[in-house]
């Protein structure tokens, strides 16, 4: 069976040239065509030799892979459903807005990480996305050219499939793929231990701590993985990092109606992340079918916002995108296919 070039790394296209025998300047060749010249074919290489396309083509496709069904909201929100590896399917997000596009892509087909509110954790694990798989979502959009930044926050946990993700925003940021800065990519991450380290030594791009509760117990209920990779660790550890502009940390909270809106776990919050140099997004929760959460109302969020404003916080209030054909944060699944 034929195996995708697309998503191999620079070094992983070395291998392969070296294996067949070519000179070394062929694998730079064939990112070129990959990832800036969008070649669908490896007979469309035209600047490698006939003999090497020929050799090329009988062990390795390309490897792009078209939506299979496409949503479209009334506030011009579309989500997109990707055939994966093995069978499955996931999820992708585009978000158009005045200025900017967001690209929210997934990273697994379903989710081990069990949140509560989270209606993808509830389909379970069904598998990691590779690096092919991840990066088709943006090579296949048909809106690529529009986009503005990229988010790891469709399906799935990033950091619970890092090598692939990490492989994928190597080939998105650097001169041999697409060239995107790190400023214009965030990963989402519930904060996985030492993974979180890892991803803070080897990669520039902003990261976003999914927060939703200040306290220990609270928030172990909510996030199953508080059990082995507690948020206080977590923030301990960003605090070793020298956090600048240059790259942002922010904690995502899910607005829940008495479960975590209140003045005290605003100014817990507030404790938690002193001295921690990050932003904090509110974001409004939107209930599916069968949800045991209440959202927070208006007055709720704006008074906890501002308690955090009041003691230094950065603070904004998300605005949810997609809701009406299930695509806001949270929402993502594909056990109804």
């Amino acid at each position: 069976m034929k195996q995708p070039l697309f998503g191999k790394s620079l070094e992983e296209l070395l291998k392969i040239v070296a294996d067949l025998s070519f000179p070394s300047y062929t694998a730079g060749q064939i990112a070129g065509w990959l990832y800036r010249k969008q070649a669908s074919s490896v007979g469309g290489m035209t600047d490698l030799s006939v003999k090497f396309r020929n050799l090329l083509d009988e062990r390795y496709i390309v490897g792009l892979s078209d939506a299979v069904a496409v949503q479209t909201s009334k506030d011009g929100t579309k989500k997109y459903l990707f055939p994966v590896s093995a069978g499955r399917k996931v999820e992708t997000v585009y978000i158009p807005e005045d200025k900017r596009a967001t690209l929210c892509l997934s990273s697994q087909a379903g989710c081990r990480m069990a949140c509560r509110f989270c209606i993808t954790g509830k389909q379970g694990m069904n598998g990691n996305l590779t690096s092919t798989d991840v990066l088709n979502q943006l090579r296949s959009l048909p809106e690529r050219a529009l986009l503005t930044n990229i988010v790891f926050m469709g399906m799935g946990e990033p950091l619970d499939n890092q090598e692939e993700v990490m492989k994928s925003v190597e080939i998105l940021t650097s001169d041999y793929g697409y060239g995107w800065s790190p400023k214009r990519i965030t990963v989402s991450t519930v904060g996985i231990l030492p993974a979180l380290g890892r991803f803070m030594e080897r990669c520039r791009c902003h990261l976003a701590v999914s927060l939703h509760h200040p306290g220990h117990e609270e928030r172990k209920k909510l996030i199953p993985a508080e059990n082995r990779h507690p948020v206080k660790e977590i923030v301990a550890l960003l605090k070793t990092f020298d956090l600048n502009r240059q790259r942002r940390v922010s904690f995502e909270y899910l607005m829940l109606s008495g479960i975590n809106d209140s003045q005290r776990e605003a100014r817990e919050v507030v404790r938690l992340l002193s001295g921690l140099r990050c932003r904090v997004n509110l974001i409004p929760y939107h209930a599916g079918a069968g949800s045991e959460f209440i959202p927070s109302n208006g007055n709720t969020i704006q008074a906890f916002a501002e308690t955090l404003r009041r003691k230094g916080l950065t603070v904004t209030i998300r605005q949810s995108r997609g809701f009406d054909i299930d695509a806001a944060c949270g929402m993502l699944t594909t056990v109804r296919e």
